[in-house]
């Protein structure tokens, strides 16, 4: 990517990244490159990536097959789990199309069941995730990662050598401080960019799949940002509300630009897509290459964990270093654990750190969008 673009395009592109994705992984298996489908940021991407394989994300964010989903799930589950499934079984998503291998994981007992169902026409591996971050959790989690490794060398008939773990280990870290590096530019007050161009930029990247070239157009937008930034072009001053809770992306964006929209400006995203998947960095001096992998990614502190302080050491840092004026949590319908958990962050937010709150729940139709407008903009108001 030129540093001469124009950001607004460099934006735009990585905002349709996942369409032009679709044909990306086409031309990836007409290459004979194996592919590998994920769900979930606890998943450690460094084995499928190192034996040469293209990893995609298989999370689905529209509510185009809900209706072909609901036909085998229930009505009352999380629009994540049908649309992601209904997008499996009809075909409509080239991801799942091209998959060699969906790898799921047990972050929720409506994924876990899910995929049973998605295994009777997909080769589907799912890994047990232990739900408590201890000592005996690591270990768990260590031998799954092991087990997971060997279901690969299985399944592709390939070596997975130690060597190539740690290539692949010292490249998603270099992707994770390029994203990092990027999105930590939304500490500046007044703000260098629109919150919802940088999640086009976050989420975008995702469906990269030459991650040099992504590392280095990562370095490039961040340069460009810091250059305009010191010629005075930034966003005017506005309310800075941090985001955290379910997944967003797709149909749940519209909570993003409606915030924009009533004058509110997004400085940070601590849910998956945002720095809860991208935070930490795996051991690269650790020798035992799997207690790395395994502890750095059960350190996610996703609501699946029982207890989960770890979100809530994330999520206070951040209120602190992105100077957020309030906290919005968007919690998908039916994601039981993140509802739950919205109690105890509603008390962390208001009564540790003093600032508003607020949690929506929403799901990927429009059908809510009058009602979460009167909501944000009376909220931001209140500011």
């Amino acid at each position: 990517m030129e540093l001469i673009k124009d950001l607004p395009e460099v934006f735009e592109d990585f905002a349709e990244q996942r369409k032009n994705s679709f044909l990306a992984v086409k031309k990836i298996k007409e290459a004979g490159k194996p592919v590998v489908g994920v769900f979930c940021t606890y998943l450690p991407q460094e084995l499928p990536a190192a034996m040469g394989a293209a990893v995609v994300g298989l999370c689905s964010t529209s509510d185009e097959t809900v209706a072909d989903a609901e036909k085998d799930l229930p009505r009352n589950l999380c629009p994540l789990i049908k649309s992601s499934y209904g997008f499996a079984k009809t075909d409509k998503c080239p991801f799942f199309y091209f998959s060699d291998l969906i790898v799921g994981e047990t972050t929720c007992d409506g994924k876990k069941k899910m995929y049973e169902y998605l295994g009777e026409f997909k080769p589907v591996y799912v890994m047990q995730l232990p739900n408590t971050q201890n000592e005996d959790g690591y270990e768990m989690y260590r031998k799954e990662i092991i087990r997971f490794k060997e279901k690969l060398e299985e399944h592709f008939q390939v070596e997975i050598t130690e060597e190539s773990i740690r290539e692949a280990i010292h490249q998603k870290n270099e992707e994770r401080k390029a994203l990092k590096g990027l999105y930590q530019l939304m500490r500046l007050d007044p703000l260098p960019m629109k919150g919802s161009d940088l999640f086009h930029v976050l989420y975008g990247s995702t469906f990269k799949f030459d991650k040099e070239q992504t590392i280095a157009e990562l370095k490039a937008i961040k340069q460009k940002v810091e250059k305009e930034y010191a010629e005075g072009k930034y966003l005017e001053k506005a309310p800075r509300i941090l985001i955290t809770g379910s997944p967003i992306g797709g149909g749940a964006f519209k909570v993003v630009n409606l915030i924009e929209e009533n004058g509110g400006a997004v400085v940070a995203f601590e849910n998956c897509t945002g720095a809860k998947s991208t935070e930490e960095l795996v051991d690269e001096e650790e020798p035992d290459v799997y207690k790395a992998l395994a502890e750095r990614y059960l350190n996610i502190g996703c609501s699946c964990m029982s207890p989960n302080p770890n979100r809530f050491e994330l999520l206070g840092k951040m209120i602190e270093e992105y100077k957020a004026d309030a906290v919005i949590e968007v919690v998908l319908t039916a994601c039981h654990t993140y509802n739950v958990e919205t109690f105890g962050v509603k008390r962390f937010v208001t009564e540790q750190h003093g600032i508003p709150y607020m949690a929506v729940e929403t799901d990927y139709s429009n059908g809510d969008v009058g009602q979460l407008n009167t909501r944000i903009a009376a909220f931001l108001e209140m500011l």
